[in-house]
């Protein structure tokens, strides 16, 4: 309950438009925000992948470099740099590809949930490779997927999802449509199928 409330207050008006499927808030038909617990039940979509993928599997790569103050009393980066790390990337992505303009634009995106896995460390002064996709792309939201890779490393880190439900920047309600330019550069970031 506590996570709803504050998914709802983050969200404001658009709370309104987010339907209650027990134990998760659903928006545009999948889950984004798991409610009851630490630990999402199968299916609701919350769950972050486990398995440590490889760099073929993701579209779009920027590179970030660690900062002094990134580190912890353990000596490596923290969990929470991970999160600002995803938040950057896919901003960077839709601002320089897919025209947003969060200050004077029409449509802004509001970050609805997030998750991270981590399979090994990092420390300042090492770079980060972030690889992005899109996992799910909806009506009015979209599911990204990121992985971080060490330089030169072939295997992810770390891995996590961030979802956004994009709003008309005065009303905070959900779009009916995204505008093009936007949706392009959500379609270019979803992987290839790949098989025969």
């Amino acid at each position: 309950e506590m996570q709803q409330g504050i998914a709802a207050r983050r969200l404001g008006v658009v709370a309104h438009h987010i339907t209650d499927a027990g134990s998760a808030i659903v928006v545009d038909g999948f889950s984004t925000v798991h409610c009851a617990g630490p630990t999402p039940p199968s299916g609701t979509g919350a769950a972050v992948n486990k398995v440590r993928e490889g760099k073929e599997a993701y579209v779009h790569f920027t590179t970030i470099p660690t900062q002094w103050r990134d580190n912890d009393i353990y000596g490596h980066v923290n969990n929470v740099v991970y999160y600002a790390w995803m938040d950057s990337a896919v901003n960077r992505y839709l601002i320089q590809q897919g025209g947003l303009d969060p200050v004077k634009g029409k449509v802004v995106g509001y970050a609805v949930s997030s998750g991270c896995n981590y399979h090994e460390s990092i420390s300042f002064p090492e770079t980060v490779e972030c690889g992005l996709r899109v996992s799910r792309l909806g009506t009015s939201s979209v599911k990204y997927e990121l992985a971080f890779f060490k330089a030169g490393s072939k295997l992810a880190i770390a891995a996590g999802f961030f979802t956004h439900v994009f709003v008309d920047s005065t009303t905070r309600r959900p779009v009916s449509a995204l505008p093009d330019t936007l949706r392009c550069a959500l379609v270019a970031l979803q992987p290839k199928p790949v098989g025969p």
